[in-house]
């Protein structure tokens, strides 16, 4: 190990208090600021790939991830009377998958806090569930002329102006006008939406979305929310793959600049993926770049080798010990 450090220019081992000294003294900013730069290239890159869904429209998914913490060695970070965490909440570009904000707070933070610091893009569409269902912050996207999905909650109080012609054979149960009947939230959203209701047949379950988007068809609304699930596969990328389940340093500003690392990495190798056009998925390079880190060989000879390829599995995070 101690050779292979040598080869890369470092003359000795790095301790983990050396890490956790350098997140410590370095302000997080620099590391935002380093990632914001890259993010900007890569929805460059990406900016004509498509999804999945033929739109011209600018398609972000809206979510929050929780990371656990110990209280007694992060007590900034209270959530819980015994337990402390950190919440990542992320708007993620799903051409390329890129992250375009992120906004990392406690775990008290509540989800919906985070429309109040978005800045709405007019004509975007904004995926997003239940849990940022809150009419007034709705109707501030509506006004910005943003298009946004989510999905009802079981008290929606909602009153039907009429219905809409559907093909029960897609899936679409029904696709409705409808007009918020509560005092609060009749004065919130002054304005008619479109209620949803469709049954996916492979998940065997009922989902009913709400959107301030008529002229799309309705199979279209329930597929864009499908694709919601792409910012969790995010989350799970950069919480597995990147190990910032185990940080080094223990103070927010540590905290911090870990995750922001982390990001930056994400967006480095899918910056990578896009220029030198290889066609495997970013865990799959990660995966390779991990096993070959200290080899002196280039990046796309690394990457387009069938030896690398075979030593990876698709169904187990841990690459095999043994060739049999």
């Amino acid at each position: 190990m101690r050779e292979k450090l040598y080869h890369i220019g470092i003359r000795g081992e790095v301790s983990r208090s050396t890490l956790a000294d350098a997140n410590e003294v370095r302000d997080w900013r620099i590391y935002s600021d380093f990632a914001q730069i890259l993010i900007h290239e890569a929805r460059r890159l990406y900016a004509e790939d498509d999804f999945g869904l033929e739109l011209k429209e600018t398609v972000y998914a809206l979510d929050s991830s929780t990371i656990d913490l110990c209280l007694s060695v992060f007590p900034w970070a209270r959530f819980r009377k015994t337990k402390a965490a950190v919440k990542l909440h992320t708007l993620l570009d799903l051409r390329g998958d890129i992250p375009t904000f992120i906004w990392i707070t406690d775990g008290k933070v509540h989800d919906v806090n985070v429309l109040d610091h978005l800045i709405p893009e007019p004509g975007a569409i904004y995926i997003m569930d239940r849990a940022y269902l809150d009419f007034q912050r709705l109707y501030q996207m509506d006004q910005c002329s943003a298009v946004f999905v989510t999905r009802s909650k079981t008290n929606t109080g909602l009153r039907r102006l009429y219905s809409q012609k559907i093909d029960k054979t897609t899936g679409v149960r029904y696709d409705q006008i409808v007009l918020p009947t509560g005092f609060y939230a009749k004065k919130d959203y002054p304005a008619k939406l479109r209620r949803i209701k469709y049954f996916d047949a492979k998940q065997g379950r009922t989902f009913i979305f709400l959107t301030n988007q008529f002229t799309l068809p309705a199979l279209t609304i329930a597929e864009l929310y499908r694709y919601r699930w792409r910012v969790e596969i995010f989350f799970k990328w950069i919480k597995q793959h990147l190990r910032i389940k185990k940080f080094f340093g223990t103070s927010e500003n540590a905290v911090k600049t870990q995750i922001w690392i982390a990001i930056s990495t994400y967006v480095l190798v899918a910056i990578m993926k896009k220029r030198l056009k290889i066609d495997l998925t970013l865990y799959t390079i990660l995966q390779i770049l991990s096993i070959s880190l200290f080899e002196k060989k280039p990046i796309y000879q690394v990457l387009t080798q069938s030896d690398y390829k075979n030593q990876i599995t698709s169904g187990h995070i841990q690459l095999k010990l043994f060739d049999c």
